[in-house]
């Protein structure tokens, strides 16, 4: 089955060693979007970058540290996105949240399987 529509896309950079409540904030901001019920999250792991902070953030070999620059992006409705950002307010210290409206192209399997929203 193949769906189109509109959405919204939120996209979190900050780094490998930030934190929310001792977790790192990645896995808590995913854990977030699963609670609210979030169409789609993904993390990546950047090889090397900088943000607010103008610090470059590695996640090389040769360095000591391994604060390597991480973006999630989640997409989902406009409403959804709405809820989820007084959340991220709240837990990203040092860091970048760009939002944009996409077109999406949605394939699933099953009409039975497919969730009922974006």
């Amino acid at each position: 089955m193949k769906q189109e529509f509109s959405a919204r896309m939120v996209r979190v950079h900050f780094g490998e060693d930030d934190r929310w409540q001792g977790k790192p904030l990645h896995e808590a901001i995913l854990a977030k979007c699963k609670e609210l019920g979030m169409a789609d999250a993904v993390v990546f792991r950047g090889i090397e970058g900088y943000g607010t902070g103008s610090r470059i953030r590695r996640s090389g070999h040769w360095t000591f540290s391994k604060d390597a620059p991480i973006q999630l992006s989640i997409i989902d409705t406009e409403e959804q996105i709405g809820r989820l950002i007084p959340f991220l307010d709240n837990m990203v210290e040092e860091g970048l949240v760009a939002t944009s409206a996409v077109e999406v192209i949605r394939y699933s399997r099953n009409v039975a399987t497919a969730p009922s929203k974006p």
